[in-house]
């Protein structure tokens, strides 16, 4: 899945200083003192963006200490490995009052019960979603991915491969565009 909303926070800018992709814009008002409710009941004043943050710490602690399938913790877990520690951290500094509620969705489904599952490997995984960002033209989550598929083990000649199905399955302007972004990508990181 894709790792979209408060992540990338400007549109076409992946792996920027906030989380983003599509749609979550920072909301730099989160101290206006609204009440929300968490997952355990307990509701509370919203304060600075760091009380957001507990809250996602806390998210995690708690589901391990109470038992509870612990998708937040396994989905952190991946969602570290794939698409590194710093992008993380930047998303999850970047989250808001606004924004958590989809940062929660995307780590315990997304990276938590999809990405967690036996069948397919990370590798595997990594090509369907490049494909798939590719066919949506999902240009700033792709760069993302192209990165996150190295991690996973994808060689330079694997991604050129995938991006060239891409043409076939999803158009030659589309896996043009994808080969512009994937060089791009894997240019920053010296890789071609």
């Amino acid at each position: 899945m894709t790792d979209q909303g408060p992540e990338t926070g400007r549109t076409g800018e992946a792996d920027s200083s906030r989380e983003t992709a599509p749609g979550g814009a920072t909301d730099d008002s989160c101290t206006t003192g609204r009440k929300t409710e968490r997952r355990d009941g307990e509701r509370r004043e919203d304060g600075a963006q760091g009380d957001v943050q507990e809250d996602v710490q806390e998210d995690v602690q708690m589901d391990m200490q109470d038992g509870v399938p612990n998708r937040m913790h396994e989905g952190m877990t991946v969602r570290r490995e794939v698409l590194g520690d710093a992008h993380v951290d930047r998303a999850v500094a970047g989250t808001t009052p606004f924004t958590a509620d989809f940062q929660d969705l995307i780590t315990r489904y997304a990276w938590g019960e999809i990405w967690t599952r036996p069948v397919l490997d990370r590798r595997s995984r990594s090509m369907i979603t490049l494909t798939a960002l590719v066919a949506g033209g999902h240009w700033e989550e792709l760069a993302m991915h192209v990165r996150a598929a190295v991690r996973n083990g994808l060689s330079v000649e694997e991604i050129k491969e995938v991006l060239l199905q891409t043409a076939i399955y999803c158009s030659v302007p589309s896996a043009n565009h994808a080969f512009k972004v994937a060089q791009e990508a894997l240019g920053e990181d010296g890789l071609v």
